[in-house]
Formats: C-alpha cells, structure tokens, sequence
C-alpha cells in the first residue's frame, strides 16, 4: 500500500494578508458597482463638459442656473423612483404639473389669493389627485399604467378648461423666489455667501457622521465593510466635491431656495425609504408582491400612500415651475412624465421594482441636466439632444441587466 502526500502550497508569491485585502477590494467595489456607476458616469459628463465648453459649464452662474432649470424634474424624479420601485409607473405627473400651475395662478392673478395660501392649496389638489388616482390603482385594482394614462389625459384637459387656452401671469415675488430666488446673505461681508459657506461645512459634517456611523454599527453587527483605505478615500472624495460645491455657490449669489427644497425632500425621503417601516414595505412590495402580502405588508394603504406622496411632489414641481416661468401656461409639463422616468432608470430603478434609492433618481436626473446644459453651451441642436439623451436611457438600462446578469453568475 502506498500513499501520497500532498506538497504544502506555495504561498510566497501571494501572501494570504495581501490576497485576503484584495479580494474584499474587489467585492466591495463589485457590491457598490451599481450604486456608484451613475455617480463615476455623472462626474465623467461634467469633466467632459467643462472641458469641452471652456469652463463655462461650472461657472457659478450656470451652476446656479443649472439647479434652478432641473428642480422640479428633480422633485418629479424622486416621487417617480418611488413609485417605481413599488412596481407601478405614473403618466400622469407632467399633466398635473400644469394643471397645478394653472390652479395656482388663478388663484393668485384671478382672486389675489396670497402665495403662500395658494401654494398650501395647490399642494393639498396634488394630494387630492395623487389620492384619487391611488384609490382606483390600490383598491379597485385597475393597472397603474391605465389610471395615469387616463390622468394624463384628464388633468391635460382640465388645464386647458382653467387657463381658457391663455396664461396667467404675473406671479407675486415671494411665490417666484420659490424656483428663483437664493437664502438672504447675513455676517460681515466677505468675498464669498456666509450663509452658504456654514451650510457646506454643516453638510461635510453631517455626512462625515452618518458615514462614520453607519459604519461602526456595521462592525458592531460584524458585516462585511468597506476597506479602511477606500472607505477613507471615499470620505476625502465626498469631503472634497461638498467643499468645491459650496465655495462655487458661495462666490454667487449662495444657495437657491430650490436647492433647500430638495434637499430637504432627499433627506426626509432618504430616510423613510431607508429606515421607516413604510419604506421597508415599499421594497417588498416591488419585489415580490405575493410574498410581502403574505407577510402581513398592507400592500393596499401601501400602494396608495405612494401616489399620494406622487400627486403632493408633482403638485410642488408645478408650483416650482410656474414660479420659474412667472405665469401658469397650459403648455406647461409637457413630456415631464418621461423625463422623471428616465431620471429613474438612469438612477439605478429596475423595471421589475423593488430596486432603487432615493439618491441615485437625484443623479440621474442630474446626468439629464448637465447633459441638457453641456450640450446647449457647445449649441449641439434640439434633434441631436433627443438622440443623445435616448442613446444614455438605453446604455443605463443596458447596464442594469448586465450588472444582474453578472451577479446572477
């Protein structure tokens, strides 16, 4: 009887300490690929950009300009990721956008109703049509896609009966700083907006936080976290484009009130598709319906609670962009409905539910936006815009059925 002995591995030439840190690299950066591959394309657009059009397109003005000319189809892009990842689709935002519009100048030009009494009312006929479109979606069971198609259509006519195929217009002051106007400066006067210079380091702060928070309760649980030289790297890089955010703002006239607007909509959402029980619902829902049913989620108040929260965000859009136009106009919102949508899909929703955050719909709303600004300031034409911005939808998509493919292997 003879035996073999196995010879021992050799392991000179790869030690198991550096192999150890290079497969978790290469994890952690295949685990973040789809969270992060937006934000890489999103910073590759702008270096593009600024160095194709000479530096103009970061200049401050334009980034001023640029915030105010995509806010509402951010604020759209945000409900839109929702209700996506929910499983349903909304047609209906870009026709409510200008019937809310509409509603809101006549209530200001026709009945000198004060601003800020309107836009609680305009606010509160979001609601209403998020409500009425989410009762016959979630309890009488007709498909998403046909209620909003019948909305889009609905609230398309209502605009034009409102507005009498005319505009309205002009708006009070207070109503158009809402889309127009920047936070008042206040302090001894510098070179630069003091006001925006404490809000930019309390946004480094707070990040630098949350991120160090999360990931201690991570090691607490003992998950697997991001290597300590990348996760560093990561904090000088956010650090760094929070900074150079701020100090472009602040040689301007500071931050726009449209900016505090989303800001405040990204946190609060963020944090209840993140953290709430509610959010958690929507998750499961878009997942796997069946199965977030039978584990007690009520998919019915679910589902309409998300188009509630989908009317009051387009009824805020469409005040926004009344305000920005200083008139509402029965042309308004047109095509709105799929801008948010794309904005979506760019920012990481899957078309099957149940995937996307509140984040990534902000960065690819902001990769139409700087790509919509780019190309006007190289005057690339209207034709040539549509193409580019449909070639971008697509690779995105593309891009996510790749990704889930790779993964699934």
């Amino acid at each position: 009887m003879t035996t073999t002995t196995t010879p021992p591995r050799d392991t000179s030439s790869t030690p198991p300490a550096k192999e150890s840190a290079r497969d978790l690299l290469l994890q952690s950066v295949r685990s973040n690929m789809r969270q992060y591959g937006m934000l890489v394309a999103l910073a590759f657009i702008v270096v593009l950009f600024q160095i194709w059009t000479d530096g103009t397109l970061l200049l401050p003005n334009n980034v001023s300009n640029l915030i105010q000319q995509n806010g509402y189809i951010l604020i759209l892009a945000i409900g839109m990721m929702i209700v996506i990842i929910a499983g349903h689709i909304d047609l209906s935002v870009g026709s409510l956008v200008a019937f809310v519009g509409a509603m809101s100048a006549v209530m200001m030009v026709k009945h000198d109703m004060p601003w800020v009494l309107a836009l609680v009312l305009s606010l509160l006929i979001g609601a209403v049509a998020g409500a009425w479109q989410g009762f016959f979606i979630a309890y009488v069971g007709i498909p998403s896609f046909i209620v909003t198609l019948a909305g889009m259509l609905l609230f398309r006519g209502l605009t034009q009966i409102v507005l009498e195929g005319q505009s309205l217009s002009p708006f009070p002051e207070g109503f158009q700083n809402i889309a127009k106007g920047f936070i008042p400066e206040m302090g001894p006067y510098t070179q630069y907006h003091n006001p925006t210079l404490v809000l930019g380091l309390v946004t480094v702060a707070f990040l630098l936080f949350s991120e160090w928070r999360s990931r201690k309760q991570q090691l607490a649980y003992d998950l697997d976290v991001t290597p300590t030289g990348l996760w560093v790297a990561k904090l000088v890089a956010i650090s760094a484009a929070v900074i150079a955010f701020t100090l472009t703002l602040a040689s301007f006239h500071g931050v726009p009130v449209v900016l505090l607007i989303m800001c405040g909509l990204l946190i609060a959402l963020g944090y209840v598709m993140r953290n709430a029980v509610v959010g958690r619902h929507v998750y499961a829902l878009g997942g796997n319906k069946a199965a977030a049913k039978l584990s007690g989620v009520k998919d019915k108040r679910v589902t309409f609670l998300i188009f509630v929260n989908m009317g009051v965000l387009a009824a805020l859009a469409g005040c926004v962009y009344a305000a920005r136009l200083n008139a509402g106009t029965p042309q308004a919102g047109l095509n709105f409905e799929l801008e948010a949508i794309a904005a979506s899909f760019i920012g990481g929703a899957s078309m099957s539910g149940g995937v996307g955050t509140v984040m990534g719909a902000v960065i690819g709303g902001l990769v139409l936006g700087v790509l919509n600004n780019g190309m006007s300031l190289v005057n690339i034409g209207t034709d040539y815009q549509q193409v580019i911005k449909g070639l971008v939808l697509l690779a995105a998509v593309g891009f996510d059925v790749w990704n889930k493919r790779k993964v699934g292997r």
